[in-house]
C-alpha cells in the first residue's frame, strides 16, 4: 500500500503542460540566472557515491553539466540529460561527458545501464516527481548507487527562517517547485523503486580549492551558513541527500 506524500508546491504556471517548464529554463540558462554550485560540491557528491574510474554515471537533470563533466575528468563513462538547450550547449562546451537533450520522466537509456544516477535538487520540479523517480530506478543497475538531493520544507535557515522573518514561501525562480519533510521525500523514493541506505543533510559544502575559498571570503553569509552546518539537526536541515540502491 502507499503513502501519501505530504508536500508543497509553487507554480509560476497553472499550465499542466510540459512545455511551460521548459521555456522557464530555456529563459534562465539564456539570461544570467546559470544553476550552478561551486566546484566543491560537485566533488563532495562524488565522494558520497564512491566513484569508481571505468564505471557508468548518468546524471538527470543536469544543468550546464559540472557533475558529468566532472566526473569525466577522474575516470567515469560521464553522461548527463537535461530539457534545455541552452544548458546542453554550455555544457558540451566545458568537458568530455556526453550529453543528450531530453525530460527525466523519460529517460532515453535502457533499462539497468548505469551504475551511478544523480539527481541534484531536480525530482521536486518534475510535472510527476513520481515518474522521475522510476525513471532513476529503471536505469540503474541491481547494485548501483543514486545520489538524490531534495529540499526540506522544514529548513531551519531557509522555508522556516523566510516565513519568520518575511511571513513568505521560499521560491527559487524555477517553473515548478516543492517542499517535503524527510521521510515523505523518501517514501516517494521508496514507491519509485529505491531502498534509501543513508541520508546525508546539506547546508553548504566545505571549500576544496584556493578559488571556493575566496568566494566564501567574499560571501558571508554562504560562510556563516557553512559554519553553522554542524549544529543543524538532520531534521532542520536545507536539503537533504539521498543515498539509495535499487530496489
Amino acid at each position: 500500500m502507499k503513502r501519501k506524500i505530504a508536500m508543497i508546491e509553487l507554480r509560476v504556471s497553472p499550465s499542466s503542460t510540459g512545455s511551460w517548464t521548459k521555456q522557464g529554463y530555456e529563459a534562465i540558462y539564456s539570461g544570467h540566472d546559470e544553476i550552478r554550485q561551486l566546484d566543491s560540491f560537485y566533488t563532495w557528491l562524488l565522494n558520497l557515491i564512491e566513484a569508481v574510474p571505468g564505471r557508468r554515471l548518468l546524471d538527470v537533470a543536469c544543468g550546464v553539466g559540472v557533475l558529468p563533466n566532472k566526473a569525466a575528468e577522474i575516470g567515469l563513462e560521464a553522461y548527463g540529460v537535461d530539457m534545455s538547450e541552452e544548458a546542453m550547449r554550455t555544457a558540451l562546451g566545458e568537458g568530455s561527458a556526453g550529453f543528450v537533450i531530453g525530460n527525466g520522466e523519460s529517460l532515453p537509456y535502457p533499462a539497468g545501464y548505469f551504475d551511478y544516477v544523480t539527481s541534484i535538487g531536480s525530482l521536486e520540479h518534475y510535472l510527476d516527481p513520481f515518474c522521475g523517480a522510476r525513471e532513476l530506478a529503471r536505469v540503474m543497475v541491481p547494485h548501483g548507487r543514486a545520489c538524490i538531493l531534495l529540499p526540506n520544507l522544514f529548513s531551519i535557515l531557509g522555508t522556516v527562517y523566510n516565513a519568520l522573518k518575511h511571513g513568505r514561501t521560499v521560491g527559487d525562480n524555477q517553473p515548478l517547485q516543492r517542499y517535503a519533510a524527510l521521510k515523505d521525500w523518501q517514501d516517494l523514493l521508496e514507491q519509485g523503486g529505491f531502498i534509501v541506505e543513508r541520508v546525508v543533510k546539506y547546508e553548504r559544502e566545505r571549500p576544496r580549492s584556493l578559488r571556493d575559498l575566496s568566494w566564501y571570503l567574499r560571501h558571508p553569509k554562504p560562510l556563516v551558513r557553512l559554519l553553522l552546518t554542524p549544529f543543524i539537526p538532520l531534521n532542520w536541515a536545507s536539503c537533504f541527500v539521498y543515498l539509495c540502491r535499487k530496489r
